[in-house]
């Protein structure tokens, strides 16, 4: 019985996507739910598992090809021999038993199993990790993962590469080269040595790809204006030490800077409505909710999931939810919907040891704020010298919609918060 493998359902905001390298050839056994295939989108990685155990029969779309909705990609024979169904994919017997299980059955045919075999309830390992582990030679089921329930991360192959772990040896003890060998140039003149100069070139992911187009789109499109602040930290430094161990044992969840300024946010948000609203066509949208973005870097490149109702929202509840979208932005696990929308963006730098930048927009928000690195500096605190933990503060926004007095005022309304955090138990 042929059983075919088609594209997942894309979200209605994704158009297309590009098909990666497959897993299996034809012609090669596949066990229920291994993954055959993933697929790029400019959100995210969606990974294709087989529908039923058997062996690849046909491949439909090839590598870099774009495909839509539930387009076909392959087929899967359900019907093989018992040597076919026993291969490596589905980890139940060596070559030599399968070979004698053929022989003692007389080359009989079987209904391959929809059953996983036991081998296939361990974690499987995000994209990022298995394109690492491909690099670098490593198997992955020597690798201890520290995801999500035991998922291996690309950071886990990396440390196990780290950590002394041999790659597969190739010819001569020497370790295999890399999938893509670096271009060499020639030498300058007859009998010159060779130059040690090289270079490679590869595609640009279709996340970069987007991201690159989004961000040329919004220079090309807005009126692009950022204005700054300083902010002194020491009061949300202060609270977040006297209350950090209390915090944790409550919530299970560390107390963060980020839950700060996302609530801080919200409170320059509802009173500058304006910061929060969108350009569409010759109309301006506002929006009576805050859904924020929270910039997160992943192996991919950045990414910005959304804070949903973040008014709504207790510190505890930011900070849970921020910690689960960078376990999946590492993971590459992030669904369309988790990055869908926002009304504005948090970007913090300061965790790459950003001073000062001017962050640009994520279209079509109409601002975005930049964090930046704590660092003490000497300032001037009721007339006399004082060294003070101080953040420098960005606000890029869209001079269309948002005048320079608005986007001042919101950003003191963040200063002021953060350096006064009652004002945001009180808000005031």
């Amino acid at each position: 019985m042929l059983v075919e493998v088609k594209v997942p359902v894309l979200a209605e905001s994704v158009p297309d996507a590009t098909l990666l390298d497959w897993k299996k050839r034809e012609g090669e056994a596949v066990a229920w739910n291994e993954i055959l295939i993933e697929i790029e989108t400019d959100k995210v990685v969606l990974e294709v598992p087989a529908p039923r155990a058997g062996v690849l029969k046909e491949i439909i779309r090839r590598p870099g090809d774009t495909v839509h909705s539930e387009e076909l990609l392959a087929r899967i024979d359900t019907v093989a021999t018992a040597a076919e169904v026993s291969g490596d994919a589905l980890g139940s017997a060596s070559e030599g038993n399968a070979a004698a299980g053929t022989e003692a059955s007389g080359g009989a045919r079987a209904e391959a199993p929809d059953a996983p075999s036991p081998s296939e309830g361990a974690p499987r390992p995000s994209p990022a990790a298995r394109k690492a582990a491909e690099e670098h030679r490593v198997d992955l089921s020597r690798v201890t993962g520290s995801g999500r329930e035991g998922r291996i991360t690309k950071e886990d192959v990396l440390a196990h590469v780290a950590a002394g772990a041999a790659s597969a040896p190739g010819p001569e003890g020497s370790a295999e080269a890399a999938p893509s060998a670096p271009v060499r140039e020639a030498p300058a003149a007859e009998g010159a040595r060779a130059s040690a100069r090289g270079g490679r070139r590869e595609r640009m992911s279709r996340l970069r790809a987007r991201i690159a187009e989004r961000l040329k789109d919004a220079q090309n499109t807005a009126a692009i204006l950022t204005t700054f602040n300083e902010v002194d930290m020491g009061p949300v430094m202060a609270l977040r030490r006297r209350y950090r161990e209390a915090f944790e044992e409550a919530h299970g969840v560390r107390l963060g800077f980020m839950s700060f300024f996302a609530r801080a946010s919200v409170q320059a948000l509802r009173r500058f409505p304006a910061v929060n609203a969108r350009i569409e066509e010759q109309d301006i949208v506002y929006h009576d909710y805050c859904d924020i973005g929270v910039a997160v870097g992943s192996p991919r490149g950045l990414v910005v999931p959304i804070l949903r109702n973040v008014e709504d929202m207790s510190f505890a509840q930011i900070e849970t939810k921020i910690g689960e979208f960078g376990a999946k932005a590492r993971d590459g696990t992030l669904s369309f919907e988790e990055m869908s929308g926002g009304t504005f963006t948090i970007s913090n730098g300061g965790v790459f040891g950003s001073l000062l930048s001017t962050p640009i927009l994520n279209p079509p928000q109409s601002a975005i704020l930049g964090m930046h690195k704590t660092e003490d500096r000497a300032v001037v605190v009721g007339g006399e010298v004082a060294v003070r933990p101080m953040m420098y503060l960005a606000l890029s926004y869209d001079h269309r919609i948002i005048d320079g007095r608005e986007a001042v005022l919101f950003l003191v309304t963040i200063k002021e918060a953060i350096e006064d955090p009652a004002r945001l138990l009180l808000d005031v």
